[in-house]
């Protein structure tokens, strides 16, 4: 979400209704909008949640439902976003926060290393102890729901903006971390939000741009881990920004109503990003059950929803079950967190203001009403810095270490180079608004990128202040430029300092963030691969009179290192990433030994930006494209022709040349694999029952009232407090809405089943959370050995590649969307934590979605049958052994 006034003002401005429309190859319209109830889920603690809600929100006025689905208005309460509440039975509205990496505008919090960094990690517990330590952060703040984590941008585009802020091009790992994040996050009794749903991949014209996409592209790549986070049982899901096929995701009722709803079976609830809802009608009919921040439509309401969706429910132009289904979704989430969160079933109160750092404030920042003390700076930080520190050492990638120069083993001398090492010059690290510094880099460290998806420092960790501490204590000799002084451009000053040093440790950035700031002349996605301020050049000149050059990289994803990979003065390459709070001392365990470097890249290094691919770049101008509304105007269409070739994937047809891969790094120590085997389940079918039947017909709790219309408006004597965004109607004498209950078209512009109540077919793939149960059933079981052979404890990554499937020239694939399959995906990893000369077995477990293909003919998963293999290694590329898969059970493959 943004948080830029002025861009904020330019998307509340009305934009007209779009024509619905769906990818090319799907048979199918997802119209009516799916509704929640017992029948549809398997998930028991759903269930007992649904009924819960059903009981709450039975209880309810019209306009009491109304007030859940529509937030207050910007700045009008304490927190980013915040609905109505029903005050008459004690339930005050939801407070919803960003971000991904710590409770943003706020104080006595912890900031976490960013996603990209957990992903580096491929550690399941880690990132599940970091959603935990989020939960209870969010929640000490009396946070309601957490907006994050982020599956999209996936990182489609590697200069993508907020790349950072998700876990990996890959959906598998990215999917991973989604869903133990969210257990942990919900863990705590807040509940997670999914965003951004879906195909958000750049920050360049987000709000506008067109994304074409088929639909295995769709289902096999984008909507992957956000399948495992309905799994896992998100509470929430975020409509992105962008449209898709023609339509705005958050009305668009394939992405929503079919995909989302229908097919994963996601019982919670859908809600806006900031401003990207564009209508009244088409967002509801479309599947939209919370609207944010709420004031983002036009007269007489300024909102799309308030006062615009009571009357459209009472015109009977939105039906009353579709109102009634977007507050059970709500209130379900509500209660599923907290019966799931031991100890945290209460519900504490909200103790800060987003909107201003002192004791008092306004409760209602947009109009200057009601002066109270607004916070109360409770401190959420518990023990969290250990776990920090632990992510932040855990993720780094050592990329490099020529003649094992790494571990450092008390060198006489070290030199610190590059503004990117050190403290801030001002002394504060939250100096600039959201991290966007306008001089770019040249602020210091860089341990997060800007945006919304950043958090305020409680402090941060410079690694020129740890490795001071550090030199200190070990009675080495240290020297580093002052921060004032700006290295990175003053070469001559950095060779004196390299070429007396037993080792120079250079430091080089990229910077990357959210659209609404542009910092050094970059609108959130980067312009290019480049390190930042100067830094490819000082790297050069350390390494020009350094033998013993070590470079650490603080970067959201991948930059050009092609030249120094090849540079034999550059000894050692380590990625940091955008490490939090911990950044410096982080470093210096990896550094000096502390911790044996275990981090994976979780995506490619390539030579050139070319390499990526004409498919992945980024769009940075506007083609004048044909309308939605047949209207000539620029219009960005952006079309994902590529399909499923996206990162590693793509580099596998061997049209781009790759310097490290994807799931590489390096360790203090050496392992050996040996003995793969591969067990085929003998009880589980290569094939699946698919879902059928039918759902019941959508529920209603209560009756409207349509004649007397004083019973929607305000109670007498109430007083309003302007903008704030009320349910109630305007007028009792008549409707004041434009067209379609707040402008934007009418009901005439819908088919008749958006409104269609009656029983409705279960899809095939669908039947439970995050798609048919049968999609998750274990097929094989693999293991393989793995021995430390080095001198020191180290954690391998190993990773499985399936399915390689042989290919032949004279295979039809139309029926799988004309597209052929990778080389092989990741399909499983773990982490192995060894003593030397210690050997251990890992087991993985492939399930039939693991090995399946979308069939965009049938809409369903199925196994192709021609013969498949797996791949046991260190990365993408360096496998140590394989196998073939033996065909499932019932069915035979195709060899040759």
């Amino acid at each position: 979400m943004a948080v830029s006034t002025t861009l904020l003002a330019i998307l509340l401005l009305p934009i007209l209704l779009t024509t619905t429309t769906h990818a090319a190859d799907t048979p199918f319209l997802g119209f009516p909008s799916p509704w929640t109830s017992p029948s549809n889920n398997s998930d028991s603690s759903w269930a007992a949640a649904y009924a819960q809600a059903v009981a709450f929100v039975a209880n309810l006025t019209l306009t009491e439902k109304v007030n859940l689905t529509t937030g207050t208005g910007w700045q009008a309460d304490r927190c980013v976003g915040n609905t109505g509440g029903v005050p008459r039975l004690g339930f005050r509205g939801m407070c919803l926060m960003d971000g991904p990496v710590g409770v943003r505008y706020t104080d006595h919090n912890s900031v976490f290393p960013a996603g990209i960094n957990v992903g580096a990690t491929f550690s399941r517990r880690l990132m599940r102890l970091r959603g935990e330590a989020l939960g209870a952060e969010f929640r000490g703040k009396g946070v309601d729901v957490m907006l994050g984590p982020v599956a999209g941008p996936l990182g489609r585009v590697p200069q993508g903006g907020r790349n950072w802020e998700g876990f990996s091009p890959d959906p598998y790992l990215a999917g991973v971390a989604m869903a133990e994040t969210i257990r942990g996050i919900q863990s705590r009794g807040v509940v997670a939000c999914a965003k951004h749903y879906i195909l958000n991949e750049q920050e360049h014209y987000r709000g506008s741009v067109d994304v074409r996409i088929d639909d295995r592209t769709m289902h096999e790549l984008y909507l992957w881990p956000f399948a495992d986070a309905v799994r896992a049982g998100v509470g929430s899901v975020m409509c992105s920004y962008n449209r898709i096929n023609g339509t705005y995701a958050c009305e668009n009722e394939w992405t929503t109503n079919h995909v989302l709803k229908n097919e994963l079976g996601f019982p919670g609830f859908v809600v806006s990003d900031w401003a990207a809802q564009h209508t009244t009608l088409g967002s509801a009919l479309g599947g939209l059950d919370m609207a944010m921040p709420g004031d983002s439509g036009p007269l007489p309401y300024r909102s799309w929803w308030g006062g615009a969706l009571t009357e459209a429910v009472l015109k009977e132009e939105v039906p009353q079950w579709r109102l009634d289904d977007m507050a059970v979704r709500i209130m379900a989430a509500h209660f599923k967190v907290r019966a799931a969160a031991d100890n945290y079933t209460f519900r504490p109160d909200i103790n800060f203001s987003a909107w201003t750092n002192q004791s008092l404030g306004y409760l209602h920042p947009s109009s200057n009403n009601s002066l109270a003390t607004v916070n109360e700076f409770v401190n959420v930080q518990s023990n969290h810095a250990a776990l920090v520190r632990e992510i932040g050492a855990k993720s780094i990638v050592l990329l490099k270490n020529a003649a094992s120069l790494l571990p450092l083993r008390s060198p006489p001398s070290i030199a610190v180079i590059g503004s990117d090492a050190q403290d801030p010059p001002s002394g504060n690290p939250n100096a600039c608004p959201d991290r966007g510094c306008p001089q770019g880099i040249g602020m210091g460290t860089t341990a997060m990128g800007y945006g919304s998806g950043t958090a305020e420092y409680p402090y941060l960790i410079s690694p020129a202040s740890a490795l001071r501490a550090y030199a200190v204590s070990h009675n080495i000799s240290f020297t580093n430029p002052p921060s004032s002084s700006n290295s990175n451009w003053d070469l001559p000053a950095a060779v004196d300092l390299a070429r007396n040093a037993s080792v120079a440790i250079v430091f080089a950035s990229a910077l990357a963030g959210e659209g609404y700031m542009t910092v050094d002349g970059n609108a959130g996605d980067r312009n290019n691969l480049s390190l930042w301020e100067n830094g490819g050049a000082l790297i050069r000149a350390v390494a020009g009179v350094n033998r013993n050059t070590v470079v650490v990289l603080h970067t959201p994803g991948p930059v050009l290192v092609k030249e120094m990979e090849g540079n034999p003065n550059v000894s050692a390459i380590l990625w940091a990433g955008y490490p939090g709070q911990e950044s410096g001392n982080a470093l210096v365990d990896v550094l000096f030994g502390a911790v044996n470097p275990r981090g994976r890249s979780p995506f490619t290094w390539a030579e050139t930006e070319a390499d990526y691919g004409v498919g992945l770049a980024l769009m940075d101008h506007v083609p004048v494209g044909e309308d939605p509304n047949n209207e000539r105007r620029p219009t960005p269409v952006q079309r994902f022709e590529e399909g499923v070739f996206v990162d590693y994937r793509w580099f596998q047809t061997g049209r781009g040349r790759v310097v490290y891969p994807f799931g590489y790094g390096l360790s203090y120590s050496k392992f050996r694999y040996a003995d793969l085997r591969v067990v085929r389940r003998e009880d589980v079918p290569g094939k699946y029952p698919p879902a059928g039947g039918m759902t019941g017909p959508a529920p209603t709790y209560g009756v409207v009232e349509r004649g007397d219309l004083t019973k929607y408006t305000p109670p007498a004597a109430f007083e309003r407090i302007s903008p704030y965004v009320y349910p109630w109607l305007n007028s009792s004498e008549g409707f004041v809405a434009g067209g379609g209950g707040g402008g934007g078209g009418n009901s005439s512009q819908f088919p008749a089943a958006a409104t269609n109540g009656s029983a409705q077919p279960v899809l095939l793939a669908s039947g439970a959370p995050g798609g048919n149960l049968g999609l998750y059933e274990v097929l094989y079981t693999i293991t393989a050995s793995i021995k430390n052979e080095g001198e020191v404890a180290g954690t391998e990554i190993p990773q499985l590649v399936s399915p390689r499937i042989a290919r032949s020239h004279a295979d039809n694939m139309s029926s799988w969307g004309g597209e052929d399959n990778p080389w092989g995906v990741l399909r499983g990893f773990d982490e192995v934590e060894l003593e030397p000369e210690e050997t251990k077995t890992v087991t993985f477990e492939l399930t039939r979605r693991d090995v399946s293909n979308w069939n965009t003919t049938t809409q369903n998963w199925e196994i192709t049958d021609r013969e498949k293999f797996v791949f046991v290694g260190s990365n993408v590329r360096d496998i140590h052994l394989n196998a073939s898969l033996p065909a499932p059970v019932g069915m035979k493959w195709r060899i040759g």
